[in-house]
């Protein structure tokens, strides 16, 4: 079995999230702080390979209309881009609100604003792996119980 990677980009920091190996839950990384577009690809391609992952998602920050704006126009290249250096299939997903999600959460948890930012990036890959991660599953089952 493998595992599913996901990526919360940002201009300065990753959030980087981890499936189990049966691909149901999602866990953090610790987030990765930006520094060069190599640099930052080879970290991941690195992660790739030390975790055995088997697939990347991307959260893809669309518009509240669906559309894409320059974030996730970004986004597409980075995407495109990372495909280039990991021979894995990489996914995009969704993300909005997840960050905006991800900080109420905290803020709920009644966390310091610096303890806040330090997590926020994290929980958010945690948000958008888990949200995939149960689309996944959702369409697998849906799709049985059409066979059945």
């Amino acid at each position: 079995m493998t595992r599913i990677l996901a990526i919360d980009y940002g201009s300065t920091r990753l959030g980087l999230a981890l499936s189990d190996e049966e691909e149901i839950l999602a866990s953090p990384l610790p987030v990765h702080v930006r520094k060069t577009l190599p640099e930052d690809l080879g970290f991941i391609a690195q992660l790739v390979d030390d975790s055995m992952v088997g697939r990347i998602v991307v959260g893809l920050p669309l518009n509240m209309n669906g559309s894409h704006g320059q974030m996730a126009q970004t986004v597409m290249a980075f995407v495109e881009e990372l495909g280039k250096k990991c021979d894995v299939p990489i996914d995009t997903f969704d993300e909005r609100l997840t960050t905006s999600e991800a900080e109420r959460v905290l803020v709920q948890a009644d966390l310091s604003r610096k303890r806040r930012k330090n997590l926020r990036d994290g929980l958010a890959a945690v948000l958008i792996l888990q949200g995939y991660l149960d689309a996944q599953r959702s369409n697998v089952e849906h799709y049985e119980r059409r066979e059945a």
